[in-house]
């Protein structure tokens, strides 16, 4: 977030501050009676960025994987919900203020100067700049997957989880439609690591977006199998699975976790939703016994 406001308070900030709170209102380049350091300002600064960034990065980011990613045959799907992308898209939009209050200390605490962020890669080194990387994943992984795990718990899960579970096919833009604790908790593991490892703080920026990024894209549907990396990779089609069997699959990024404590659940084609949603399509005379459209006769 430091390195947020160190790009934004010269180019915008500071103009908005000083018109909003002039220490001189008689001079026209007046500065605002807000320093930087201000706490409140940082506070509101912090507000109004998270918020536009979380917001901005859903919608393109959820966009693109919807439009050409997403494979829409599967909103025929029967578990599929009546204007299921509508309410996925109320539901995240209205969960993403209240996470970002939550967050809020997380990050005024990194602009405080409170956290482990470091600004020169030359402080620790490149072989350190690696190290941070692998660690900062490999400690969010398992993390996020007993947090995962623990939401799942019948005296945890309809309080906080099961909105997210609502979506049993979900859409790319299902990936922000948590109750607002549930989000939150989930993202604990990436704010806590930089305050008891050291990173560098633009790697930090980078992996962070990475995150909200990924966290769309495994919520696209997709269930393409056979290739060497789900052995590995949290894929989508592994998340697709844990959406329709709920027990599986709680990993972020990698199985390791769900294959060592028991909850892996490998993908499998018989497995993709895409069949029941072909189902309904063949119902309907959409499609042929192969899957390809029916072309209706064009009225004379």
């Amino acid at each position: 977030m430091d390195v947020a406001l160190e790009f934004l308070d010269p180019l915008v900030l500071d103009k908005a501050y000083a018109w909003l709170l002039p220490s001189n209102p008689l001079l026209t380049d007046s500065t605002s009676q807000w320093p930087r350091d201000n706490i409140y300002r940082q506070i509101i600064s912090i507000l109004l960025i998270t918020q536009l960034g979380a917001t901005s990065l859903y919608l393109f980011f959820s966009a693109l994987s919807y439009y050409f990613i997403f494979d829409r045959r599967l909103e025929y799907h029967p578990r599929f919900l009546q204007n299921q992308i509508r309410q996925e898209i109320i539901s995240s939009l209205t969960a993403v203020p209240f996470i970002n209050i939550l967050t809020l200390p997380w990050f005024l605490a990194e602009v405080r100067g409170k956290s482990l962020l470091y600004a020169s890669v030359s402080h620790y080194g490149w072989p350190w700049l690696v190290v941070s990387a692998l660690l900062y994943m490999a400690f969010n992984d398992i993390a996020i997957y007993w947090i995962h795990r623990l939401e799942h718990h019948p005296s945890v899960y309809k309080y906080i989880h099961k909105p997210h579970h609502k979506w049993i096919v979900p859409t790319p833009w299902a990936a922000l439609a948590f109750h607002p604790l549930d989000g939150y908790v989930q993202s604990l593991p990436y704010h806590a690591f930089v305050f008891i490892c050291p990173m560098q703080r633009y790697l930090y920026l980078v992996l962070f977006v990475a995150v909200q990024i990924w966290t769309i894209l495994i919520h696209d549907g997709d269930m393409i199998t056979g290739h060497w990396t789900e052995k590995f990779i949290n894929s989508p089609a592994h998340h697709t699975l844990h959406h329709m069997y709920f027990t599986v699959n709680y990993g972020q990024y990698f199985t390791w976790a769900d294959t060592y404590f028991g909850s892996h659940r490998a993908p499998e084609p018989a497995l993709d939703p895409l069949h029941d949603a072909l189902k309904v399509m063949r119902a309907k005379g959409l499609v042929d016994e192969q899957g390809n459209p029916i072309q209706k006769p064009k009225a004379e």
